[in-house]
C-alpha cells in the first residue's frame, strides 16, 4: 500500500520532534543506516546534544505554521527536496473528567493533531512518488480509554487524518504511513501512575517503526502482543467494551 523502504543510504529524511523519545532514537538509528537527516524540535540545544554528524538542524515549533514553513524552506535550500517526512512531535497529560483542564487539553491536541496537519500542508507540494509522510499516533486513538480525555481524541483524529490522506496520495505513488506504538518509556509516560503492559524502550520502538517502513504497510503498530489485543477490543460493541475496559483498568 506504500513504497517499501529498506535501503536508507543517502535517503533524505526530515524528523519533526527529534529531540527526545522515539524521535531521538530514530534519528540515531537512521544515521547509523546512512540516511541524510534533517532534525527539528523546539530546542536547538537538545538537537545539538544528539551529536549526529552532518545532520541539518532546523529548530521550529510544530504548532506554528510560519515556523514550520521557515524550516521547510531551509531544508529545500540545502537539499532541493526530501524523501520522507516523519511527524513525531507529541504531548501527553493523563486527564480525567474530575480534573479536566480545557486550556491544557487544547495544548495537547495542538501538538498531537494540529501540528501534524500543519506539517502536512507545508510539505504536500514537495512530496514525490517513492517517498511520503509518516505520522506517529498511538493505539490510544483506537477507542476511548480512562485518563485519556485529551490525549486519545487528538490521536484518534490523527489516525483518521492519515487514513484520508492515504486515500488521496496512494494513487500518485506517495506513501502515507500511520505509526501506532503501545507504551514507550519516555519523559511523557513517566507521568503515568499505573503499570504499562508491554513497555518498550525508545530504541525498540524506533527499530519497530523502521521494520514497518520496510513492509510497505499503511499501519505500523507495535508491540504486536499488546496492539493486537487492543485491536480486538476495539471491535466489541460498546455494551461489552465499556465494562471490560473498566474491569481491565480498575476504573
Amino acid at each position: 500500500m506504500n513504497p517499501a523502504i529498506s535501503d536508507w543510504q543517502g535517503r533524505r529524511v526530515w524528523l519533526v520532534g527529534a529531540s527526545s523519545g522515539i524521535g531521538a532514537a530514530m534519528a540515531r538509528e537512521l544515521a547509523r543506516r546512512g540516511a541524510r537527516l534533517a532534525l527539528s524540535a523546539r530546542s536547538a540545544d537538545k538537537l545539538r546534544a544528539l551529536d549526529i554528524d552532518a545532520a541539518l538542524l532546523l529548530p521550529c515549533d510544530a504548532t506554528d505554521a510560519a515556523s514550520l514553513a521557515r524550516a521547510h524552506g531551509a531544508l529545500l535550500a540545502a537539499w532541493g527536496g526530501v524523501d520522507l517526512v516523519v511527524y513525531l512531535a507529541g504531548d501527553y497529560v493523563p486527564m480525567r473528567a474530575s480534573d479536566f483542564d480545557l486550556a491544557r487539553a487544547e495544548q495537547v491536541v495542538a501538538v498531537n493533531f494540529n501540528g501534524a496537519m500543519r506539517l502536512a500542508t507545508t510539505v504536500l507540494p514537495t512530496l514525490q512518488a517513492g517517498g511520503g509522510i509518516a505520522f506517529v499516533a498511538s493505539v490510544a486513538g483506537y477507542r476511548g480509554l480512562p485518563k485519556a480525555l485529551c490525549y486519545g481524541p487528538g490521536k484518534a483524529a490523527l489516525i483518521h487524518f492519515a487514513e484520508c490522506l492515504h486515500l488521496e496520495l496512494a494513487p500518485q505513488g506517495i506513501g502515507v504511513w500511520l505509526i501506532n506504538p503501545g507504551f514507550v518509556q519516555t519523559r511523557l509516560t513517566d507521568r503515568n501512575d499505573f503499570t504499562m503492559p508491554a513497555l518498550l524502550t525508545p530504541e525498540q520502538a524506533a527499530n519497530a517503526a523502521m521494520d514497518g517502513l520496510r513492509t510497505g504497510n499503511f499501519e505500523i503498530h507495535f508491540p504486536k502482543r499488546f496492539t493486537r489485543v487492543l485491536k480486538l477490543l476495539s471491535l466489541l460493541p460498546y455494551r461489552w467494551y465499556f465494562p471490560l475496559i473498566r474491569r481491565l483498568t480498575g476504573t
